[in-house]
């Protein structure tokens, strides 16, 4: 079973930038597809970008697509979200997710095998 803490959230003006980490720990790291979701106050949590368990595809939600980039380092057992161009309605927790063998498609949706973080806050000042 694997572990999740999240962590680089903070305050950022807009167009700024971030790197969010989630540190993972207790599972065979490479053999998990990650994934960040978010939640806004007020609204359900969605999917921002994942990455298959052999690091070879990723997947965007349309609105951070182009502005943020989803990389794994399993030398290390972490993933990141590099985040650019930052706007207000980018302010959410974000939460990281794990999900055994899976694709970076699989990692959009919510499924019985998944772990999660417990988030961290990214909020975005105009």
């Amino acid at each position: 079973q694997v572990q999740l803490v999240e962590s680089g959230g903070r305050l950022v003006q807009a167009g700024g930038s971030l790197r969010l980490s989630c540190a993972a720990s207790g599972g065979t790291f490479s053999t998990y597809g990650m994934g960040w979701f978010r939640q806004a106050p007020g609204k359900e949590r969605e999917f921002v970008a994942g990455i298959s368990w052999i690091g070879d595809s990723t997947r965007y939600t349309d609105s951070v697509n182009g502005r943020f980039a989803i990389s794994r380092d399993n030398a290390k057992n972490m993933v990141y979200l590099q985040m650019n161009s930052l706007k207000p309605e980018d302010t959410a927790v974000y939460y990281c997710k794990a999900r055994p063998w899976s694709s970076a498609q699989g990692m959009t949706v919510p499924g019985r095998s998944d772990y999660w973080g417990q988030g961290t806050q990214v909020t975005v000042s105009s």
